[in-house]
């Protein structure tokens, strides 16, 4: 279980170094995180341990887990205690929708987590990784729509010029 505590502190550290990527979360951390909550003793450490195992879950590549941590976030929403609470569920919300593609719900909620506050670094990390990302994915769109305008010119003009030639015959 120690290993796996490490893993997840190191991966947590991975956004206060100012890396440029999501930290990320392997079944044994998320198997680490369950075990947890399954031993917790009393009510508070059982949220908390839940807390834990929601980040760890949207934190992981696998889509169903991202979803799995995703459920689990919204339906524990309306029971935070408090702004702080709020914010770190709205954030990790935002998280789990920015990894399964959802980056327009990712926003909405990154939005509303800085109205929480404004200068949380971790959610201006992801707002600047959504922000990169939707800019990269917008880049690619318009060089897929500005090949298939140029292949449509090539045959039009190949179709006009077998025709220009035919006619000349």
């Amino acid at each position: 279980m120690d290993g796996h505590v490490g893993q997840f502190f190191q991966s947590v550290s991975s956004i206060f170094r100012g890396s440029d990527t999501l930290p990320v979360c392997d079944r044994d951390i998320i198997a680490g995180c369950e075990t947890e909550v399954a031993e917790a003793a009393n009510e508070e450490q059982k949220n908390d341990s839940l807390m834990r195992l929601s980040w760890a879950l949207v934190h992981s590549r696998q889509p169903e887990d991202v979803n799995r941590g995703i459920g689990m976030l919204e339906a524990s929403f309306g029971k935070s205690n408090s702004p702080l609470q709020t914010r770190e569920k709205l954030y990790l919300l935002a998280v789990g929708h920015y990894r399964n593609g959802d980056y327009t719900r990712s926003r909405e909620l990154l939005e509303r987590c800085l109205e929480v506050q404004p200068d949380w670094r971790q959610a201006l990390t992801l707002e600047r990784l959504l922000e990169e990302k939707t800019k990269r994915d917008g880049m690619i769109g318009m060089a897929i729509v500005t090949g298939a305008f140029g292949l449509v010119g090539l045959v039009a003009g190949g179709i006009i010029a077998a025709a220009s030639s035919s006619r000349k015959k």
